[in-house]
């Protein structure tokens, strides 16, 4: 019987092309921190930081200890001001950003849909930005966190490992008290998204957006819009299914 949904947030609830998001992204954000590190510097410690977090699944640490523990060794620099530093960088600059992104007008309903079938719906985002930046990307798609109950949103504060690691998926099903047979992941990274979370045992459905099948050898549930994710969900809910 299925309880809980993870929805992935870019390209999945929310249309981002990385290839468009991040340069602006980062140019915004070396600007930002040139205060304390010249630009090249900076995005160069920035990505060794958060491959650290890529890597690391021991849960004693969040993936916001492994950033700033690493970024802290590496440049010598004061991680509480830092940090400060840059939530207000999210706070105020971040949001130049929102034309990057495109609104995906059916995701509300579809999140929605579940909710109003009393399945646990999490934001399954890859943690590696602060709850800030992820709870504003949210906004960008029309699924502000006090209009929608989210069991949970994963950001670098509340997680200890990161997608590709199975580890990410075990610590969700975890956190939200859910068996992995239980729980359909939704994405349409097949690398990040369905294949871990299918080594785990859980559920998947690739959102395939551009029309890619499933290899032969493992031939998941996929599709190319969220209504399709919509008639999969539908079929599953229904009383005979369950």
């Amino acid at each position: 019987m299925l309880k809980a949904v993870l929805f992935d947030l870019d390209d999945t609830l929310l249309g981002n092309d990385m290839d468009r998001f991040l340069p602006g992204y980062f140019g915004l954000l070396g600007q930002y921190a040139e205060k304390y590190l010249p630009r090249d510097q900076f995005l160069q410690e920035l990505m060794i930081s958060t491959e650290a977090m890529i890597r690391d699944v021991d849960p004693a640490l969040s993936n916001r200890d492994v950033f700033w523990q690493t970024f802290t060794e590496r440049t010598g620099l004061d991680s509480n001001e830092l940090e400060a530093f840059f939530e207000q960088f999210y706070r105020t600059q971040f949001h130049q950003l929102r034309d990057r992104t495109e609104k995906r007008p059916f995701a509300a309903e579809l999140v929605q849909f579940c909710l109003d079938h009393n399945l646990k719906v999490v934001v399954a985002t890859n943690p590696l930005f602060p709850l800030i930046a992820i709870e504003a990307r949210l906004d960008w798609g029309g699924l502000p966190v006090d209009q929608y109950n989210f069991a949970l949103v994963t950001a670098y504060e509340n997680m200890h490992a990161a997608k590709p690691q199975p580890a990410y998926y075990s610590e969700i099903l975890q956190k939200i008290g859910c068996a992995p047979e239980e729980a359909l992941m939704v994405g349409n990274d097949w690398e990040n998204d369905i294949l871990p979370a299918h080594s785990v045992g859980m559920q998947t459905y690739w959102l395939s957006l551009d029309g890619e099948e499933p290899s032969a050898d493992l031939m998941l549930p996929y599709g190319r819009t969220l209504e399709d994710v919509h008639a999969f969900l539908a079929e599953q809910l229904k009383p005979e299914a369950s």
